[in-house]
């Protein structure tokens, strides 16, 4: 066995060769199936990239099979402080399962996690991620607008302060209004904003689309991938240009 730190300085006790992996957050399934596609044994109904990655589902990111995911023997669960509960984290654990969680809050966070991650459980830092690297290492220099980016209805919710969205679309002139809220994720009415100039409607967790969200805003809306918006992975290699034309 091996100690390799996550990104809460979590001590995480790993075989020399992990051969059997579980993931519980979309795009970490994603960032393993495109390194090393074999090690993964189990994932969540939500994993869809790879389209045809046919392993065991473990339900969600909230409310994971942790019998299903003790029966698989993983290696090592890899998870998210945000997207996955304390508790259930715990409980795998106090089963003897080993639990690595992320926690990027910003593009170079993300890149950084990444490959912390990769390199301890597949033993390989891939091309992709030098390449995800190499997109985002330039600063951007054009004109800058200011977005409203709401992320669900019913009650209108949308991003706020320290989230890697948020940092991702500021690397491309896209500027938070609700950037200083005391919350990461603030209730709002499309009524009484700050001053803006877009609204940006992702595609999920909430599914906005041009006839569900535009017609709330009385200033331009652009419906945006919200997987590239908001997965950390390989994603990351096409986010800045597909991102950047959606909300031209």
């Amino acid at each position: 066995m091996t100690t390799r730190y996550d990104d809460l300085h979590n001590a995480v006790e790993l075989p020399r060769d992990v051969t059997r992996v579980v993931s519980i957050v979309p795009s970490l399934t994603e960032s393993i199936a495109a390194t090393h596609v074999s090690l993964i044994v189990g994932a969540t109904d939500w994993c869809t990239h790879p389209a045809d990655l046919d392993v065991t589902r473990v339900r969600g990111t909230k409310n994971p099979d942790l019998d299903r995911i003790a029966e698989l023997a993983p290696d090592v669960v890899v998870a998210n402080a945000e997207e996955n509960r304390g508790p259930d984290l715990d409980a795998l654990r106090d089963r003897g399962i080993a639990v690595w969680i992320t926690a990027p809050t910003t593009v170079p966070e993300s890149l950084d996690s990444l490959e912390r991650m990769l390199s301890a459980i597949t033993g390989d830092v891939p091309a992709w991620l030098h390449e995800a690297r190499a997109v985002w290492s330039t600063p951007y220099d054009g004109m800058r607008r200011r977005a409203v980016i709401p992320i669900w209805r019913r009650p209108w919710m949308a991003l706020g302060r320290d989230t890697f969205a948020g940092d991702l679309l500021s690397r491309i002139g896209i500027d938070n209004v609700l950037k200083e809220s005391g919350e990461r994720y603030p209730r709002f009415d499309p009524a009484d904003l700050p001053e803006y100039d877009v609204a940006v409607l992702p595609d999920e967790p909430y599914a906005f689309n041009p006839a569900d969200g535009p017609e709330a805003f009385g200033k331009p809306a652009r419906c945006v991938s919200g997987r590239h918006l908001t997965w950390y992975g390989p994603s990351l290699v096409e986010a800045r240009e597909l991102l950047s034309g959606q909300l031209a």
